[in-house]
């Protein structure tokens, strides 16, 4: 019998230590009776009185332990089934309140256009499952079909690699539902409390360890997806579309040798209860940090021997993102390291991680829920030895991992089996217009399959070489551009969707974004920093953190109605978490902020190789504070021409009053007109 810690009949005694129940899973009533046994671990004082009970096992506790309302409703609703079977069948455009929170676990979101005044006008977001952010060529000719068809015209590449479509109506739910799954895609756990898509590097490198890694990624989320088929109850009148799992991931589901499982129960790993909250896992390789490996739940990093073979897996957890205005006790949080698990027990290990979570992590208050807390209050050391009693082994120590970068995989590149692959930089991941329309032409056309990468772009795969002119060309025409034409600001920016229809902004953030760049650009040349130079901006529209700005050199979080919360201190391999600078910088007052701090950035950075994250760190904040408030402008004449495009004062001038007319800078349209010029150019050679 294995100890279950933070069981819901657990008993607080007088002395220093807590004893906890065993833990038998699902138990029918007779057995109630039966003696268990008690385990005993030391915990300190200041913690007793603030430990929360899972309440996952239909066991009745001797006091009644506070649950939140959607705990109650998780339990009521008959496997996620109850009362949105119900409400899906009313002709009223939107579902009640415990439908809205059950239809997260399909993989949606009520939501209403707040933009318009007056009587809200319904509609639902629809967020897709695509683990290492793989697409084949039917989804995503399906998914554009849909957006057209039921949505705004528009798809969404998210920093979870799935799509979402906005502004399907109620009544279109189930066929736009129907559609993705009979396309071999699916919702199902993109949204709600249990394992949401699981990221991996996006790149389709044919390497042993890319390869390992993103199959490690696939049976992770094939354990973790949810076995009682209330999603294909629900859309597909229990017909699933399913494809064959894994003999291992069938094995180490079933697995209950260490007390992890509910035993007959439809949901052996989630129980009537799932998780408490979200819960986000990502696979990456050594030095590979596309992934933000260490803002996620679960961080597994796979380690290779010196013939480049995997032998088994970094494992980080306690990382996320999310917080609270105002409330210090919300916070977001780094991973750190757990230990190292031989490749053929990952599953195992991850299974023991999320079984720790479901039994301890609090669910009285939804805002603590997350495994990061369990892990901050716990301490690393108590929290891993809770997991190895679930793990059934010691955890070995963690190796020696080299330094991260991030890597885009934008532009052509070699897949390694004489395929080459085209990543696509599309500003913060919306797909619309021009753009949609050559995609799905030449994703149709040479019958590609594609990736979603973590930073909201595209990937497309399997092209042969022969295919690379036209495909370039056209993409080019498309606005789809190489990322030698690419701001390099806007290539590692990333914003929320925010208004109009997320319900919890509080401000803008991608449509914002744009002309916040443009104007982060206008500063970059007034103070003399090159156009190759960049640093990593993320904006959100409230403190969630769907973009990770917390990870940003720059980072900006919704605090109000066209204001913002300015975080410093990320890096560019994001391994540092930011920390707030100021609140309530209104969105018309940045410059006010970000000329003196770029403008010091320039000239007091140690080496031009050091960030502006580094510098910010380095600096401290409360001298950067002091350089912001003594802040009067650059002295007059110390204004400079990029001369790489400007080779006198004239043309400069000229070209600035006609960008200006656009709301541009002269530098910006000077590259726009760059850019149609080698795009024409290009076309006219392909067509000679």
């Amino acid at each position: 019998m294995t100890t279950s810690f933070g069981a819901s009949s657990s008993v607080i005694p007088t002395d220093s230590k807590i004893q906890i129940q065993s833990y038998n899973g699902l138990r029918s009533s007779h057995s109630l009776a039966h003696t268990r046994n008690l385990h005993v671990f030391p915990v300190p004082y200041s913690s007793r009185s603030s430990i929360v009970r899972a309440v996952s096992t239909p066991i009745k506790p001797q006091t009644e332990t506070k649950r939140s309302k959607v705990e109650i409703i998780k339990e009521q609703s008959n496997y996620i089934r109850y009362p949105l079977n119900e409400e899906l069948l009313t002709d009223a455009p939107n579902i009640n309140e415990s439908a809205t929170q059950l239809i997260k676990f399909h993989g949606s979101y009520q939501q209403y256009n707040r933009d318009e005044r007056g009587g809200r006008s319904y509609s639902f977001m629809l967020r897709t499952k695509n683990p290492c952010g793989k697409v084949s060529n039917q989804l995503y000719l399906t998914m554009d079909d849909l957006a057209d068809q039921f949505g705004i015209g528009t798809l969404r590449l998210t920093t979870r690699q799935t799509f979402q479509l906005h502004g399907v109506l109620k009544k279109d739910l189930k066929t736009v539902m129907g559609s993705i799954i009979r396309s071999m895609g699916s919702t199902l756990g993109a949204c709600g409390d249990l394992n949401r898509n699981v990221l991996a590097p996006a790149a389709p490198l044919v390497r042993k360890d890319y390869l390992f890694a993103q199959e490690t990624a696939e049976n992770i989320a094939a354990l973790l997806t949810p076995q009682s088929g209330f999603y294909y109850d629900m859309w597909v009148d229990g017909e699933k579309f399913m494809t064959a799992e894994s003999p291992e991931v069938v094995k180490a589901r079933n697995d209950n040798s260490h007390g992890t499982n509910f035993p007959d129960s439809p949901e052996p790993i989630y129980g009537t209860q799932f998780l408490p909250r979200k819960f986000k896992i990502a696979v990456t390789v050594p030095t590979d940090n596309s992934v933000d490996i260490l803002t996620n739940d679960i961080g597994v990093v796979v380690v290779s021997d010196e013939n480049g073979e995997p032998r088994g897996f970094n494992l980080y957890v306690g990382g996320g993102m999310g917080r609270t205005h105002r409330l210090e006790s919300t916070f977001p949080r780094l991973g750190e390291p757990l230990g190292y698990v031989p490749k053929e027990d990952i599953l195992y290990a991850v299974k023991a991680i999320v079984v720790t979570q479901r039994e301890n992590g609090r669910r009285d208050d939804r805002k603590y829920s997350r495994l990061k807390y369990l892990v901050h209050s716990w301490g690393i050391k108590k929290f891993r030895s809770a997991v190895e009693q679930y793990y059934g082994r010691k955890f070995e120590p963690f190796h020696e991992l080299p330094e991260w970068e991030f890597k885009s995989y934008l532009g052509w590149h070699e897949q390694g089996d004489g395929n080459l692959y085209c990543g696509l930089h599309v500003d913060n991941g919306r797909i619309a217009g021009k753009m949609k329309k050559t995609l799905r032409e030449i994703i149709e056309k040479y019958n590609l399959s594609l990736r979603i990468t973590p930073n909201q772009n595209i990937i497309l795969c399997e092209i042969r070489k022969a295919w690379k002119r036209p495909i370039t060309t056209t993409l080019a025409q498309a606005g789809l551009l190489l990322p030698r034409f690419v701001d390099p600001l806007n290539v590692t920016a990333m914003a929320c969707p925010a208004f109009p229809l997320c319900p919890l902004a509080i401000t803008e953030a991608e449509r914002g974004i744009p002309d916040i760049l443009k104007r982060v650009r206008a500063v970059f040349e007034k103070v003399g920093l090159k156009y190759n130079e960049s640093v990593v901006i993320r904006v959100t529209g409230c403190p969630n953190g769907c973009a990770r700005p917390y990870m940003a050199e720059l980072g900006l979080v919704g605090d109000g109605p066209n204001s913002y919360q300015i975080w410093l201190g990320g890096t560019p391999n994001q391994t540092s978490l930011a920390r707030t600078f100021m609140n309530k910088v209104k969105v018309q007052d940045l410059e006010k902020v970000v000329e003196p701090l770029l403008y010091n950035w320039k000239q007091k950075r140690l080496t031009k190789e050091e960030s502006f994250g580094d510098f910010s760190n380095r600096m401290g904040f409360e001298k950067l504070q002091e350089l912001v408030d003594k802040w009067d402008g650059l002295i007059k004449g110390t204004s400079r021409y990029n001369l790489k495009l400007f080779a006198d004062k004239e043309t400069y001038e000229a070209v600035d009053d006609l960008a200006k007319l656009q709301n541009k800078t002269a530098h910006q349209l000077a590259i726009e007109v760059i850019r149609n010029f080698v795009a024409s150019q290009q076309n006219g050679k392909s067509e000679s």
